[in-house]
């Protein structure tokens, strides 16, 4: 039986994913199950799953780690064998599939480590905390094309952070209106906008009306400055708009769009990335679905992975003592994700701006710089910004002051001594 078309190289490699599982079933008989349904098996035997083709085609069970034995089950309706150990036990698993499974499709492999697996009865808790792609995905999918240098390219920003801001109110203003809010930014002297994830091409601001206002404004201030602040508009929608804006953002000067991931989908932003020349910026918007809980979903670590494959340049990551429910070590981690390569190939570039926002001041900024180790991202603020007491300009000098202390290793606290903007935010906002 031939398995791969004529004509179509074979694929080698394998694709693996970690879970952490709880279950009352033995570890081991739980684990075959996930493999089982996640490749060539069902409930049953079938005539169909030859040995010959279950070695090739099933999933392996490549290690189980015992964790820990716990008091209940954490999610409902989970079946027990009649066998079933007093109480439930989590244990960490690792699968792999031959890369023939899914080929070097995005969806497909998020089909494989994301399915059905949730539901099976077999488990009271489920979440996978990391995957890894075989190295022919590198050459499969573009992958970044502006990431950390590309954007400071575009920006004209070197040797430290970009600071931006969100346009708020996140919906209701008109273009006119959005685009006087984009002059107040940009005088104030800010690196990036974006539009708000809820603001996209409806009646009351037309995406073309909108985009070309606040242009004007940028372009403006470009022949003022001899730098072009970034704007990172929201052309979220169907594939044959998204497209559409796309060509008007290139058309008209224009150097990143933004897309709201989990709204677009994978096939969504791979088919932006070979269609786009400008920075995709990666709003994660709706990912406390997958994260909030603890026993299900999965860890950022694994998420921004298929992101950065279909070619995300810059990704959200939440921010220190957030507005949000998520702690800062996980900010930390997700950042820390953005920047480590995947492939570690000199040849394919693979890591990405981190984009801290929520609830972010100068109170945060030197923090945030200290833990991530790096300048390498974007710092987004909007009270941080428009309600320092000195108004925006000094909001704005306020978060240069704080990282220009964190630089130079001198606590924010002292630097504000000298600098009258950085101690109004350190009071306003602390």
């Amino acid at each position: 039986m031939k398995f791969i078309p004529a004509g179509k190289p074979a694929l080698t490699g394998r694709l693996r994913a970690t879970y952490l599982i709880e279950t009352r079933y033995p570890s081991e008989i739980a684990a075959a199950a996930m493999a089982g349904e996640q490749s060539s098996g069902t409930f049953r035997a079938i005539p169909g799953e030859t040995p010959e083709l279950l070695r090739r085609f099933g999933a392996r069970v490549e290690f189980i780690e015992d964790v820990v034995e716990v008091d209940g089950e954490a999610l409902p309706f989970s079946r027990s064998p009649k066998n079933a150990a007093a109480k439930p036990r989590r244990a960490k698993v690792g699968l792999s599939w031959n890369i023939e499974n899914t080929g070097t499709v995005l969806a497909s492999v998020w089909s494989t480590v994301l399915g059905n697996l949730f539901e099976l009865h077999h488990f009271s808790a489920m979440r996978l905390l990391d995957v890894a792609f075989p190295d022919a995905f590198a050459d499969a999918y573009p992958g970044p094309a502006f990431a950390v240098e590309g954007t400071r390219r575009l920006t004209g920003v070197e040797g430290r952070p970009l600071i931006g801001t969100i346009v708020k109110p996140s919906v209701g203003l008109t273009p006119e209106e959005t685009a006087t809010l984009a002059d107040t930014l940009i005088a104030a002297g800010l690196d990036f906008i974006k539009d708000d994830e809820l603001m996209g091409d409806p009646p009351h601001s037309p995406f073309e009306q909108r985009f070309e206002a606040v242009m004007a404004v940028i372009d403006r201030h470009a022949d003022r400055t001899g730098r072009k602040v970034m704007y990172a508009a929201n052309i979220s929608g169907d594939i044959d708009a998204m497209r559409r804006q796309l060509d008007l953002i290139e058309r008209r000067g224009g150097t990143c769009a933004m897309l709201v991931l989990n709204s677009v989908g994978l096939s969504g932003v791979v088919e932006m990335r070979r269609h786009s020349g400008v920075a995709l910026h990666g709003h994660r918007a709706g990912w406390g679905l997958f994260s909030r809980s603890p026993d299900l979903g999965m860890s950022y670590i694994a998420y921004q992975k298929f992101w950065r494959l279909a070619g995300i340049d810059q990704m959200h990551v939440n921010g220190l003592s957030n507005k949000f429910c998520e702690p800062d070590g996980s900010v930390m981690a997700s950042a820390h994700a953005c920047l480590t390569p995947m492939f570690g190939r000199a040849d394919r570039p693979d890591t990405v701006m981190p984009v801290f926002s929520s609830g972010q001041t100068a109170m945060q900024a030197g923090e945030t710089y200290e833990r991530l180790g790096s300048n390498d991202f974007i710092y987004c603020c909007g009270g941080g910004i428009m309600a320092h007491p000195g108004g925006p300009a000094a909001g704005v000098r306020s978060l240069h002051d704080a990282f220009e202390a964190a630089a130079a290793g001198i606590p924010a606290r002292d630097h504000a001594a000298t600098h009258p903007d950085l101690e109004a935010a350190l009071r306003a906002f602390g």
